[in-house]
């Protein structure tokens, strides 16, 4: 369950992180509320994986996905580039979040 958390926390993570962009600075109060409850769901499930999970793996994962999730959601709510090398980028860290996966044997 803990890698299902963590999975889940790290979507929350893309979610408030692109929330922030709808903030406007934190001017726009409902962007602004959903973006707080968002990073709250996140920071609370990361904390529930980490007792299982050891932190340096987790928050290695939990900002891997946060990261490849949010530069995805840019290119198409943003048209951030679509460049082949950003991808491989991209790639490249899925493939050591799945690495880390593999390694952490033993752990629920």
């Amino acid at each position: 369950m803990a890698w299902l958390y963590l999975f889940i926390a790290g979507l929350f993570e893309c979610g408030w992180a692109i929330g922030l962009k709808y903030t406007e600075g934190f001017s726009k109060p409902l962007p602004t509320v959903l973006t707080v409850i968002a990073m709250g769901i996140s920071f609370w499930l990361l904390s529930i994986a980490m007792k299982t999970i050891p932190v340096g793996t987790a928050y290695a994962v939990w900002t891997g996905i946060g990261a490849v999730g949010v530069a995805i959601m840019g290119m198409f709510l943003f048209n951030e580039s679509k460049d082949i090398l950003r991808i491989l980028c991209l790639l490249l860290i899925v493939t050591g979040i799945v690495g880390l996966k593999l390694v952490s044997k033993g752990e629920a």
